[in-house]
C-alpha cells in the first residue's frame, strides 16, 4: 500500500492496482499537483466542507463514496455522476480495497454554506483484506481520521478492532485536534506510523511538526511520527 500526502488532508492511497484519492482539495501550499495529473478510481470525501470537497469536479471517471448527503451534495453542485453512498460503521469492497467509514467529531456545513448539514462527518479505514474480529497480522490498514478531536472510539473501536497500522491524524489544531491530542489519538490507536494532516494551510493552523514528534514521544508508545513533505509518498 502506498500513501502520499497532498497537503492537507488529501491523501492518494494505492492498494494493489486501485487508486483512492480522498478529500481532493489542491488549492494548499503543501502540493504541485494539477488534478488533472490524477486517475483516481474512486474519490473517499469525509465531509462537505469546501477544504475537503473542492476538487472533486475534477475527476469525472471517479466513483464518489461519501454518506448518502454529500454525495447527493456532489450530484447537484460538481456533476458528480457515478457514486457510492455509504454510512458510520459500513464496510464496502471497492476493487481491492475494502473501506470501512467510521464517525468524526466535527461539524458539516456543505461547502461555504455553513446552514446546509451534511449528516456526521467521517473518517476511513481501507485494508487489503475484509476487517473481522479475528485479527490478520498479513493485511495492511491505513486510518485517515478526517477531521475530528479526540474520540474515545479510536481506542476502543478502531484500535483493537479494525487494527490500523497507521493513521493520518489532523493535528493543525483550532478546527481539529492539535498535535497534543492527535499525539494520544496514535498511542490509543496503537499504530506503528502516525502522520500529522490538516495543518499550514492558513494561518490559524500554522503548526512546528516538531511538536507533533516530541508529543507522540512522549506517550511513551512505539508510534514512530512520521512528517511527509507535500506529495510524498509512503510505502507501507
Amino acid at each position: 500500500m502506498d500513501l502520499t500526502w497532498h497537503g492537507h488532508s488529501t491523501w492518494h492511497v494505492s492498494v494493489d492496482d486501485t487508486d483512492l484519492l480522498i478529500d481532493p482539495f489542491f488549492g494548499n501550499p503543501k502540493t504541485d499537483i494539477d488534478p488533472a495529473e490524477l486517475d483516481p478510481d474512486y474519490v473517499l470525501l469525509t465531509h462537505g466542507h469546501a477544504d475537503h470537497i473542492g476538487d472533486v469536479g475534477e475527476f469525472p471517471d471517479a466513483t464518489v463514496v461519501s454518506t448518502p448527503e454529500v454525495v447527493a451534495y456532489c450530484e447537484d453542485e460538481y456533476g458528480v455522476g457515478d457514486t457510492v453512498g455509504m454510512n458510520i460503521g459500513g464496510t464496502t469492497e471497492l476493487d481491492d480495497a475494502f473501506v470501512t467509514m467510521h464517525r468524526a467529531d466535527h461539524t458539516n456545513g456543505m461547502d461555504t454554506h455553513y446552514e446546509d448539514t451534511g449528516g456526521m462527518p467521517a473518517g476511513y479505514v481501507i485494508s487489503d483484506t475484509k476487517p473481522t474480529q479475528v485479527s490478520d497480522a498479513e493485511s495492511t490498514t491505513f486510518y485517515h481520521a478526517g477531521d475530528t478531536g479526540l474520540m474515545t472510539e479510536m481506542r476502543e473501536v478502531i484500535g483493537p478492532y479494525l487494527e490500523p497500522d497507521a493513521a493520518a491524524l489532523p493535528a493543525g489544531d483550532h478546527f481539529t485536534m492539535g498535535p497534543m491530542q492527535a499525539a494520544i489519538a496514535a498511542d490509543w490507536l496503537d499504530v506503528d506510523y502516525a502522520f500529522p494532516m490538516h495543518y499550514d494551510t492558513m494561518e490559524v493552523i500554522e503548526i512546528d511538526t516538531d511538536d507533533f514528534v516530541r508529543e507522540v514521544t512522549a506517550t511513551g508508545s512505539d508510534v514512530e511520527p512520521v512528517i511527509l513533505d507535500g506529495d510524498e509518498t509512503f510505502e507501507l
